[in-house]
């Protein structure tokens, strides 16, 4: 079918990502300047600039994070502080709807996890394909399985 990528398939948010990381190194760049030209700190004070410019980077970092990966065994769903491996059985559908910030993955425990790694903000017609293509896989996978899984 031709909705279905070749495995391994790495699915993030790449206009997203280039936004935090640009604005993360951005701010740390900008911050550690301004420590450094600020006359009458004493060098802890612009220590402590320089580690706020850092700290601001990391939780753009984690912010930047989710990724949702797909192989022949099933799928890992990294978002913004955890991530999961998921077998394909476990994967019932894959949802993603008009006003949804990301991807929904209906888990065969009755619970739905979000996998912030499709996510239509700043490219909706990519996390619709993603989200697509994540559908299909799981569709194939399940088809392809023996029953009674």
């Amino acid at each position: 079918m031709s909705d279905h990528p070749s495995l391994p398939v790495t699915f993030r948010p790449g206009r997203t990502r280039a936004v935090l990381h640009a604005l993360g190194a951005a701010s740390f760049v900008v911050i550690t300047v301004v420590a450094l030209l600020l006359g009458g700190l004493n060098p802890g004070e612009k220590a402590s600039f320089v580690f706020t410019g850092a700290l601001f980077w990391a939780v753009l970092w984690l912010l930047a994070r989710p990724k949702v990966v797909a192989d022949a065994e099933g799928v890992t769903v990294v978002n913004v502080a955890r991530s999961r491996r998921l077998t394909w059985a476990e994967i019932v559908q894959v949802n993603l709807r008009p006003g949804d910030p990301w991807a929904f993955l209906d888990l065969t425990d009755g619970t739905s996890m979000a996998a912030m790694g499709i996510q239509p903000g700043m490219a909706k017609q990519a996390a619709i394909r993603d989200a697509k293509a994540l559908r299909a896989l799981t569709e194939s996978a399940h088809q392809s399985s023996p029953a009674g899984d």
